[in-house]
């Protein structure tokens, strides 16, 4: 049965962490909506994925720290996307 959703519906106001929310899942495909209000990870933690991700900003702005051999901060815009390779 095909259902219609809106990526702007529900949107929690105050979450107290980010919310994840899976839209669609199928072998190697998964979409997420994240829902953040200010959220940062924790100094000194990073993320350390096993596959590469596609991230598209739809509302507000963001910042990226990306490690390595120089850390780059990435700000994102309403409607910037961009890929992240696994590892990154």
């Amino acid at each position: 049965m095909m259902t219609i959703s809106n990526i702007f519906s529900q949107l929690p106001q105050e979450p107290p962490e980010e919310v994840f929310e899976v839209i669609l899942k199928t072998g190697n495909f998964r979409l997420e909506r994240i829902i953040s209000r200010g959220h940062a990870t924790p100094p000194g933690q990073w993320y350390d994925q096993e596959h590469d991700e596609w991230v598209l900003l739809l509302q507000g702005a963001a910042r990226l720290v990306i490690a390595g051999e120089e850390e780059r901060v990435l700000a994102l815009q309403a409607g910037d996307y961009l890929q992240l390779p696994a590892h990154v």
